[in-house]
C-alpha cells in the first residue's frame, strides 16, 4: 500500500473520523521469563512490526530510548533498497526500525514486552493495520547471542500465554544489515501529527503506551 497516495489520504482522513479504533488489540503482554544481558553501555536492537512509522513512534516515547530510526531489515546483505522498491513487496526487506537503547534503565525483554502489547499483533501473518505485504511482517532481528536467546523464548513464551486465539507467527530472523530510510520517513510521527495515517494506526499506540506502562512513558520523544 502507497501511503504516499492522494487518493489514499483522503480514504484515510474519512476513516479516522468516522473510525477511531484502535489498529489493533492492545494486549498486555506478560513479563518476559528470559531477558537478555547487556554486553555494553549503549545496546542496538531491530524490530519490524509493520509501517515503520508507528513503530519508531512508540519506541522514541519509551524511557532508556536514545534513538529510533526508521528503515529496513531482513533482506539479502548488500543489497540498496529504498522505500518505494521495498513497498513492492518482493525485496524480502520489512519495514523495521533500529533503537538504541540503555540497558540500565530499560531491557532488551522490555523493548520485547511494549512492542508485542501495542505495536505488532504477533498472530498476523504479512500484515499490520491497514498494511499488507511481506515488507509488513513482524519479525525480530536479534543482534547477538543474548538477544537471539530472549527473543526464542518470548516468542515461545507468547504461545503459551493464551493472549491470542490465533497462532503466533512473528519470526526471529538473521540479521543481515539495516539501511535507513529517507530523512522525510524519519521522525514521521513527530513531524506529522494530524497526518491522516497517523492519527488512525499510530497515536492510539502511543497513547496505549502511557496508559499501559506509564513508568516506562516519556511525554518528550527520543531522536
Amino acid at each position: 500500500m502507497r501511503r504516499s497516495d492522494g487518493i489514499l489520504l483522503t480514504f484515510l482522513a474519512a476513516l479516522a473520523v468516522a473510525s477511531p479504533a484502535r489498529a489493533e488489540r492492545v494486549v498486555q503482554a506478560p513479563a518476559p521469563a528470559v531477558d537478555a544481558a547487556p554486553t555494553r553501555k549503549l545496546e542496538t536492537a531491530v524490530f519490524a512490526g509493520g509501517c515503520y512509522w508507528g513503530v519508531e513512534g512508540v519506541f522514541s516515547h519509551v524511557k532508556g530510548v536514545h534513538l529510533a530510526v526508521s528503515g529496513f531489515a531482513g533482506g539479502p546483505r548488500g543489497r540498496q533498497v529504498d522505500y518505494e522498491r521495498v513497498s513492492e513487496g518482493d525485496t524480502g526487506f520489512a519495514e523495521s526500525v533500529r533503537v538504541t537503547y540503555d540497558p540500565k534503565v530499560v531491557s532488551y525483554g522490555t523493548l520485547l514486552r511494549v512492542f508485542f502489547s501495542v505495536v505488532a499483533d504477533p498472530t498476523t501473518l504479512n500484515y499490520q493495520g491497514p498494511d499488507r505485504g511481506t515488507q509488513y511482517r513482524s519479525a525480530l532481528f536479534p543482534l547477538n547471542a543474548e538477544q537471539a536467546k530472549a527473543a526464542d523464548a518470548y516468542l515461545a513464551q507468547l504461545g503459551k500465554s493464551g493472549l491470542w486465539r490465533e497462532p503466533i507467527v512473528t519470526k526471529v530472523e538473521r540479521f543481515t544489515g539495516f539501511q535507513d530510510t529517507a530523512p522525510d520517513h524519519q521522525d514521521f510521527m513527530r513531524k506529522n501529527p494530524r497526518h491522516p495515517y497517523i492519527l488512525r494506526w499510530d497515536v492510539p499506540k502511543v497513547a496505549a503506551l502511557k496508559a499501559m506502562y506509564p513508568a516506562l512513558y516519556r511525554d518528550k520523544p527520543s531522536a
